[in-house]
């Protein structure tokens, strides 16, 4: 068994498990750290200038993070990435360049998703019919959350389950009739998909003055906030109108917290208040740090967020995001995007990676 395999069969494992105590995740990081500065030229590069070598790194915490732009930047896998099964790509286009994240497999990517996806959205129940309010895999094949939509209607999706978009935009009719269906037969029904596509949905069908009472049951899943795509909207008046015109308990609204350099996902357990506490499973972890200095903010104070996630085997385990949260007890808040001294922070982190992994492969 090669060391790519033993790697992946580890993560799988541990994702199989139930839960995990620190020691097991720290273990655990640390062997992927030591295989990824083996094998990752750019990461490895970086972190002998840190002088952050796998022996002296004793905790996943001191494991140096990528700034998240450096995806788009820097080929960070430790496999070839032209025998990728799969590449995902952002879809910010700052510069017209899209990050890239490669997946040699999707055998722990999949089961990361699914894992957690019962367990968060599912939970007691098996199938559900689904609405689907995004592109489908086809259309979209680079697109980690048409991959992420495409497992959630193969895995718990009931026969009846549809993609609701088409190349004008939301299917209303095919909406409209799946939702009246869904009241007259009182079975659950879940609609999923992008937040600025509920957007246009509530748009929509305000014009047409139509409300709906899905039954006991039913459940909305949004992902990616806005992005400029429509109109914005406060989260609170989006919840409100969600639960309003569908009928469904805000709750039951769930929110998905999930970015493409990433191979796990974080939810909330409803937004009945916002903004809500976003949570991940026993095999991510997050910090949230000071970008000027590094340094972990105490709970209750904002900075921004760094994420260890071990479904991260191939590429990097540990990256600097561009959002600012607060760590509480059980998770942390969103609070959106740097700015200010948080930005600089972020722009400093991007040029000192990128700058030390050119280093490396000039050299």
């Amino acid at each position: 068994m090669s060391q790519q395999q033993e790697i992946i069969q580890q993560v799988f494992q541990f994702i199989q498990a139930t839960d995990s105590d620190e020691k097991d995740f720290n273990e655990l990081a640390l062997r992927l750290y030591a295989y990824q500065y083996k094998y990752n030229l750019p990461y490895r590069t970086f972190c002998m200038q840190k002088g952050k070598t796998p022996r002296m790194v004793k905790s996943w915490k001191d494991i140096p993070s990528v700034p998240i732009n450096a995806f788009k930047d820097i080929t960070l896998s430790c496999t070839d990435p032209d025998q990728a099964k799969a590449v995902f790509m952002t879809s910010g286009t700052t510069k017209g360049v899209k990050g890239k994240h490669y997946h040699p497999t999707l055998q722990v990517y999949d089961q990361s998703m699914t894992v957690n996806f019962q367990k968060r959205f599912m939970k007691e129940t098996a199938r559900i019919r689904m609405g689907i309010l995004f592109p489908t895999e086809a259309e979209l094949p680079n697109s980690s959350l048409a991959h992420y939509l495409a497992l959630a209607v193969k895995h718990y999706g009931t026969k009846e389950s549809h993609y609701l978009l088409n190349e004008q935009g939301i299917d209303m009719d095919r909406l409209v009739e799946e939702l009246q269906q869904a009241e007259t037969t009182g079975e659950p029904y879940a609609l999923l998909g992008a937040s600025y596509s509920f957007v246009h949905m509530l748009e929509a069908l305000e014009k047409t003055g139509k409300t709906f009472s899905l039954p006991k049951g039913s459940r909305i899943l949004d992902t990616g906030g806005f992005k400029n795509q429509s109109k914005e909207m406060e989260l609170n008046e989006f919840y409100e109108k969600l639960s309003a015109v569908l009928g469904v308990a805000r709750s039951n609204c769930i929110n998905m917290y999930g970015v493409t350099e990433l191979s796990t996902q974080f939810y909330d357990n409803g937004n009945e208040a916002v903004p809500s506490l976003k949570s991940g499973p026993h095999w991510i972890r997050t910090r949230v740090i000071n970008p000027l200095t590094g340094e972990e903010m105490p709970q209750g104070e904002r900075g921004v967020l760094v994420h260890c996630d071990l479904g991260n085997f191939n590429s990097v385990t540990t990256i600097l995001t561009e959002d600012v949260g607060v760590e509480l007890e059980d998770g942390f808040l969103l609070l959106g995007r740097v700015q200010g001294t948080e930005a600089k922070g972020c722009s400093i982190a991007v040029e000192e990676f990128l700058n030390a992994a050119s280093k490396g492969l000039v050299e």
